[in-house]
């Protein structure tokens, strides 16, 4: 694993060890990366779920100004630490320990990038697509929920709308925006 792009590029990182933790691929970072672009100016950026930290340290390379990271797993908290100590971006990283649906209705926004790339397994991406607040979320927020291809997350969580969808092998990644608000 390596960061992909920005001014971090090519640096390496560390994976967890044991098969607990699925990294998101080189390729699937770099594509989404792309999808992307530039972040805004003084970007915020979430990572649930984050494993060794890899998507919030490449928007970190990428120009983003902040990242909280949000995991329980010991082996890839070990292993973020790691990456972030050597990338030297500790000023720039909040590392929260615990799972996920606990810790995040404590998080205050806005964000502007939010990713989530739970286990497959776990069944939990459309509850906490769902369960991401107004005030968490930036204007032009762009929440990035990768996922098998086989168990697609909702058109709409809350208040996300589905903007794009790509597939990348057995991999998805689902691009949701703020929903339109209803008129009455």
């Amino acid at each position: 694993m390596r960061i992909t792009g920005g001014t971090l590029g090519g640096r390496h990182l560390c994976a967890p060890a044991g098969q607990g933790t699925r990294p998101t691929t080189d390729k699937v970072r770099q594509a989404i990366f792309n999808l992307l672009g530039p972040p805004p100016d003084d970007a915020q950026v979430l990572d649930l779920f984050a494993g060794s930290g890899a998507l919030g340290l490449e928007a970190l390379s990428r120009g983003a100004a902040f990242a909280t990271l949000v995991e329980r797993a010991r082996p890839a908290l070990v292993a973020m630490h790691k990456n972030i100590a050597a990338l030297t971006l500790a000023a720039q990283v909040r590392v929260l320990t615990g799972e996920v649906r606990v810790v995040l209705p404590r998080l205050v926004g806005p964000f502007h990038w939010v990713f989530l790339d739970p286990p497959y397994a776990a069944g939990v991406l459309d509850e906490v697509l769902g369960q991401l607040a107004p005030a968490q979320l930036a204007d032009g927020v762009v929440v990035i929920a990768e996922h098998d291809r086989r168990s697609p997350p909702a058109p709409s969580c809350g208040i996300l709308a589905l903007g794009d969808r790509r597939r990348y092998g057995e991999t998805e990644v689902s691009l949701y925006v703020r929903a339109a608000p209803e008129t009455a």
